[in-house]
């Protein structure tokens, strides 16, 4: 007879993973430290005429017990311990200093998270980052979801506004994923709209997908929003972003996330 399950054999994969990383925190500073911190970058491409216009930094933690931990519980993990400016530091320095590198007028997309908005010293932290690595404001494109954005949308549009003076653009990333607040286009000062993969995933296949981008590419056009699909694994669906007017995509079928030297090589 087997014997009945704890609470803790019932909690659910995701809740014990959290429950392994809280204690983590204590060792990012010597993930960082010794150089286990990565940032990848994935190449976007214009979807007329194939040739790329920039690319996404992602960061991965290499853990000898945990493999590899995403961006998203990286700075959770930051987020519970006093490293949350060290790692966005960390992150910012060596994402503009291997961009500085990038034939221009190429792109380099950042995600910012809610931590970081709500910092007091977030402009200013861009602004030094900049500074210290030489990389053109108008060359960088910080990425913003609509968790980001859950409170104080005034102050934190101040502070994008304050950016964009400078030449910085901003993406509504993750765009469709979540509940699709328009307050959102109004208030920010935005440039591109960003596709979450699932309003990609099906638009080769099914014909009301495919309107609902066509109708979401339009409000965009209206609003002088560029468009980007995320997500891109087929031809079938870069053949339709293509068709229905997203300025660029990324996804498996271009290149998947690959270190600085392999973007250099390929560009």
């Amino acid at each position: 007879m087997s014997r009945p399950s704890s609470l803790a054999d019932r909690r659910r994969p995701h809740d014990r993973r959290a429950a392994v990383l809280h204690p983590l925190a204590s060792e990012l500073a010597g993930a960082l430290d010794r150089g286990e911190v990565e940032v990848l970058f994935q190449p976007q491409f214009a979807s007329v005429g194939g040739q790329i216009t920039g690319a996404e930094a992602l960061v991965r933690w290499h853990h000898e017990v945990l493999g590899t931990v995403p961006g998203d519980e990286l700075f959770l993990i930051a987020g519970r311990s006093e490293l949350a400016r060290g790692l966005t530091d960390h992150v910012l320095d060596t994402a503009l200093a291997a961009a500085v590198r990038w034939p221009a007028p190429l792109r380099l997309s950042l995600n910012v998270t809610a931590a970081d908005l709500a910092a007091p010293e977030f402009v200013a932290q861009i602004e030094a980052a900049l500074a210290r690595t030489g990389l053109d404001a108008g060359r960088l494109t910080l990425e913003i979801t609509e968790q980001a954005l859950v409170s104080d949308l005034d102050r934190i549009a101040a502070k994008l506004a304050a950016l964009v003076a400078q030449g910085v653009q901003v993406a509504l990333d993750d765009f469709g994923a979540g509940f699709g607040n328009f307050r959102y286009l109004k208030m920010l000062p935005l440039h591109y709209l960003k596709l979450d993969r699932s309003m990609v995933q099906d638009i080769a296949d099914d014909r009301r997908d495919l309107e609902v981008l066509r109708g979401i590419v339009a409000m965009a056009n209206a609003l002088d929003l560029a468009v980007i699909a995320e997500g891109i694994e087929t031809e079938g669906q870069r053949l339709a972003v293509e068709r229905e007017g997203c300025a660029a995509w990324q996804g498996f079928l271009g290149a998947r996330p690959m270190s600085a030297e392999a973007l250099n090589s390929l560009l």
